[in-house]
């Protein structure tokens, strides 16, 4: 049993993003110092921390300042590197580990790890030739979906092939290295579901999420999920298989297709807070970011229950100017910005969580604004 860790600690967070931010905020709120380490200085998790130390991840002089400054180390996102995230865990407190790095940072050993726990993937094949990729085709079909097995996000680093005419368009894809060929999966709903862990294996899920995406990146995420009851419930327990066998500490962000037939597949991990688990901010008893502190620090994992329907709304460059200028006038809308520097098209800003008695009114709400609405 490992003793809870007391406030006055510090705490500290490697990489300086809006997940940093969120995950600091919590620890502070919980009584924690925050150390946090990130080549971008003022860094989003920089502006709440106690400490900053500016460095790339790779540079091993400031993970050993970020080391001398912490009682326990964090990650806020998988893309660190692994041999340094192997160095802290050996001379420090890093109760996520590596492994658990290696394993995300490639989509062949992730879909490996989901298939040990026994969840279903959709089928794939690895592909590192342009040669291999036609026999690959020609054994999963088309269409299918091919990625690169390291690195991407939000839809980079991969491509739809629908038909042989494109298997020339994805030599870019292969050219950035080893790749995964998946089988396309005609599926009616995306969901997702918040695990955490904790480093004395006290497990707690949060309600599943539907997820809507509009080009690869993440919209809207709606709580309750609109699924039936024994759906949810497979859903949480398979977050919940994947977290006891990985034997991960911290918190999972766990994303799956839900097929017209009712089969769920899980496509992606990630070994930190998700996106879509930021309702859990106003939405729940307990956020995503207090039960991961919590979970690192021995303290006893706190409830997940959802008070009411919740709908998060992501907030990207281009909704920015009439996100601030509508929101202030709603009462039930709660915003989070980021503090990010520099505002782009498709980069993520902050987010809204509108509260309320139904999902269907609060989607009516939303529709309403014309924050959202697509520009022609």
């Amino acid at each position: 049993m490992v003793e809870p860790l007391q406030p006055g600690s510090t705490i500290g967070i490697i990489g300086g993003g809006q997940l940093g931010r969120m995950m600091g905020i919590a620890a502070k709120q919980m009584g924690f110092r925050i150390a946090v380490l990130d080549p971008t200085p003022n860094s989003p998790t920089a502006q709440i921390a106690d400490i900053e130390i500016i460095g790339k991840y790779k540079d091993q002089e400031a993970a050993e300042q970020l080391l001398e400054a912490s009682d326990v180390i964090t990650y806020e996102f998988e893309n660190i590197d692994y041999e340094v995230c192997q160095m802290l865990e050996n001379k420090g407190h890093v109760p996520q580990g590596s492994e658990l790095i290696r394993i995300t940072q490639d989509r062949a050993f992730e879909k490996r790890a989901i298939e040990r726990s026994g969840a279903q993937v959709v089928s794939y094949e690895l592909v590192y030739s342009l040669n291999e990729l036609k026999q690959s085709t020609q054994s999963i079909g088309f269409p299918c979906v091919l990625k690169t097995r390291r690195g991407g996000y939000d839809g980079k680093g991969q491509i739809i092939i629908r038909e042989e005419a494109d298997l020339l368009e994805a030599t870019e894809i292969l050219d950035q290295g080893p790749c995964i060929l998946e089988q396309f999966l005609s599926f009616d709903k995306e969901l997702s579901v918040i695990v955490t862990r904790s480093v004395n294996g006290e497990v707690t899920t949060f309600p599943v999420a539907e997820n809507i995406h509009q080009v690869h990146i993440l919209l809207q995420s709606i709580v309750p999920a609109r699924v039936v009851p024994v759906l949810q419930e497979k859903a949480l327990e398979l977050a919940q298989q994947l977290a006891e066998s990985m034997k991960m500490v911290g918190t999972l962000g766990v994303e799956m297709f839900m097929t017209e037939a009712g089969e769920l597949y899980i496509n992606e991990v990630a070994p930190r807070p998700h996106n879509s688990g930021h309702y859990t901010l106003d939405g729940c008893s307990t956020s995503q970011f207090e039960q991961h502190i919590r979970a690192i620090t021995g303290w006893k994992l706190a409830s997940t229950d959802n008070r009411e329907a919740v709908v998060m709304m992501n907030v990207l460059g281009e909704h920015l100017e009439e996100t601030i200028s509508q929101i202030p006038e709603v009462q039930n809308a709660k915003l989070h910005l980021y503090g990010k520097d520099g505002v782009k098209p498709k980069r993520k800003m902050g987010h809204v969580n509108f509260l309320g008695k139904s999902t269907k009114e609060l989607l009516n709400q939303i529709n309403e604004l014309t924050i959202w609405r697509q520009k022609s």
